[in-house]
């Protein structure tokens, strides 16, 4: 039997600036996926449970996954690791985070077609547990040697590449994102696997976009018109067409209030590019019901006068892209011309060779451009 039952809290991460050069430390490329821990167990009716960051049981959703992990791990083991879906095409291998996120789906058939479209592969990164032994309070190193020892190599099942070597990781973080990927993580080689707790450090990629302000939505926990939850962000494209392409939130208490009425001259029922008929192109909108949502998300249609300048990690979807994450606000921007915050000014990498990335070789990676 596992020494380890789900739910298990993984281990999570900081944040910080640059690739620290104090030794001590093991590099990891930073998947953007689906964190998932996987409990393999052959002795039982059920071998393979797939676990999400929050507990949830993510095993529905991608039997292709289950599959291969059976097939190829015959011992008790739990895994830490993160699930991607990769796409191929003629410009090269990508991390496709919007055909990764279609997999939750409630739909048995429609789960059953993406497992065939688009396969998600398991990318292991730590090791909790394995035969009889918990290996939580065991050494980054130690888990990491034993995690290797595993030998997962194969099609949709694969260990994430490492180094102690500072030069490496800052290479990895310059060149990896072009496949797709979220920057880089340190761990303390000492370290113990502490559930739950954020003991290992993040280097990610961030940049900064002007964006037209052209909503808001009222803070849920507030009287409605007394205080600011997001801000809707919205980019022209070369058609002058203005699209939805996130938020922008986390405001003190404070300036959500004085947000509330600083907005509130901008508030109309009147035209507006995201309402009516103007609206009618099959742009992205503000509160759609999506695959999180059932139900349209009520928001606050505003005058597109105002400019901000938010900081943002990644951009996802064909053109018209929109911003993967919640961005963060950075300032106004009184100076730029709302009609002047377009999409030419965001900034993507290179695309890059993501077996290169698998393998962890920065020199055998092959850019698009070249």
């Amino acid at each position: 039997m596992l020494p380890l039952q789900p739910p298990v809290k993984p281990m999570l991460a900081s944040p910080v600036d640059g690739i620290a050069r104090t030794g001590g430390l093991l590099f990891e490329p930073k998947w953007d996926g689906f964190r998932c821990l996987v409990f393999v167990d052959p002795q039982v009716a059920q071998p393979v449970l797939l676990q999400s960051r929050t507990g949830r049981p993510l095993d529905r959703y991608f039997p292709e996954v289950l599959r291969t992990i059976a097939e190829h791990l015959d011992r008790p083991a739990v895994l830490d690791g993160e699930l991607v879906v990769i796409r191929r095409d003629a410009a090269g291998d990508r991390l496709d985070w919007d055909a990764l996120g279609e997999r939750i789906h409630p739909a048995a058939s429609r789960v059953r077609l993406l497992a065939e479209q688009t396969p998600a592969t398991f990318i292991a990164f730590d090791l909790l547990a394995l035969d009889d032994r918990d290996l939580t309070s065991a050494a980054q190193t130690e888990r990491r040697e034993l995690l290797a020892g595993l030998g997962l190599d194969h099609s949709g099942l694969r260990t994430t590449p490492v180094t102690d070597d500072p030069d490496t990781a800052t290479a990895w973080f310059e060149v990896f994102e072009g496949a797709g990927l979220d920057g880089v993580i340190a761990k303390p080689a000492d370290g113990h696997y502490v559930p739950g707790k954020r003991t290992m450090f993040k280097i990610k990629h961030s940049r900064t976009a002007d964006c037209v302000v052209a909503g808001l939505r009222w803070h849920a926990k507030t009287e409605p018109g007394t205080a600011v939850g997001s801000l809707q962000l919205g980019l022209y494209d070369e058609r002058d067409v203005l699209h939805h392409v996130g938020v922008v939130g986390a405001f003190p208490a404070a300036q959500r209030r004085a947000l509330a009425t600083e907005l509130a001259e901008l508030i109309t029922d009147g035209e507006h590019p995201w309402l009516g008929p103007a609206a009618a192109d099959g742009r992205r909108l503000p509160g759609s019901v999506n695959r999180w949502s059932s139900t349209e998300q009520p928001w606050v249609p505003l005058r597109p006068q105002r400019a901000v300048e938010v900081s943002y990690d990644h951009t996802e979807g064909a053109h018209p892209s929109r911003f993967r994450h919640t961005t963060q606000f950075v300032r106004w921007r009184p100076d730029r011309e709302p009609e002047s915050c377009r999409y030419d000014q965001l900034d993507e990498p290179t695309r890059y060779d993501l077996d290169a990335v698998l393998f962890g070789d920065v020199n055998r990676g092959v850019r698009v451009d070249e």
